[in-house]
């Protein structure tokens, strides 16, 4: 299996989801939440995919032979993950945040992410907290800006909740019926072509970021 191993699998959520399970992805929805050097992981396309492999990734943690339930578990347990990465962030951006603005830009850290958040937080307000979420890069980095401007606990927690429940319910939700769908409409399977699911996920989702970036470097022309 380690001979088989190319670096380029580390970008394809199935690969995450077949080789490490219900745990790894715990982890990395964790990480990637919490953990400013996880703004690389997979996020949306890796809770899609997981909303496809719902039973497999549960029947390594409970019996229950049903669908739905499946279902419902997975997403409660994902969501706690991402609450808990959140907070995380939160707190570190409450302790060591302001510190940030003055670190060099390295392999993992970027100061232009911190940045691109930090005016995502401003503009939108708690709201961001909940937009942030469906962002890539700029999901990392708002919980850490929320603690770095010391946005109140109660509030942080309301909207960190809110956010992560209403992403990982579309998300995961989103891939098990459209999964199903596929299935018993046209017994076509949509396994089968996860690459094409997944590119068009990671382009829809990056398309904010993208367009940012390319309207932020016209205007300072």
């Amino acid at each position: 299996m380690f001979l088989a191993f190319e670096w380029h699998q580390l970008l394809q959520p199935q690969f995450y989801i077949e080789h490490g399970g219900l745990w790894v992805l715990l982890f990395i929805v964790f990480a990637e939440t919490g953990l400013f050097v996880g703004f690389f992981l997979p996020g949306d396309s890796l809770l899609f995919v997981a909303g496809i492999y719902s039973n497999m990734l549960m029947a390594s943690f409970v019996q229950t032979n049903s669908s739905f339930i499946n279902l419902v578990l997975l997403i409660v347990l994902i969501s706690i993950a991402g609450i808990l990465g959140n907070a995380a962030g939160y707190w570190f951006g409450r302790k060591v945040g302001p510190a940030m603005y003055h670190w060099k830009d390295n392999f993992i850290f970027k100061q232009h992410y911190l940045q691109q958040a930090h005016d995502f937080y401003e503009k939108h307000g708690g709201g961001a907290i909940i937009f942030a979420r469906f962002i890539p890069i700029v999901r990392t980095f708002a919980p850490i800006v929320a603690g770095i401007v010391c946005m109140g606990h109660k509030k942080f927690t309301f909207f960190n909740i809110v956010g992560c429940v209403a992403w990982v319910l579309a998300m995961v939700a989103g891939g098990h019926y459209l999964d199903r769908f596929f299935i018993e409409t046209y017994q076509f399977d949509i396994k089968k072509h996860l690459e094409i699911i997944v590119l068009a996920i990671v382009l829809v989702t990056t398309a904010p970021v993208i367009i940012k970036l390319f309207l932020g470097k016209r205007n300072k022309r």
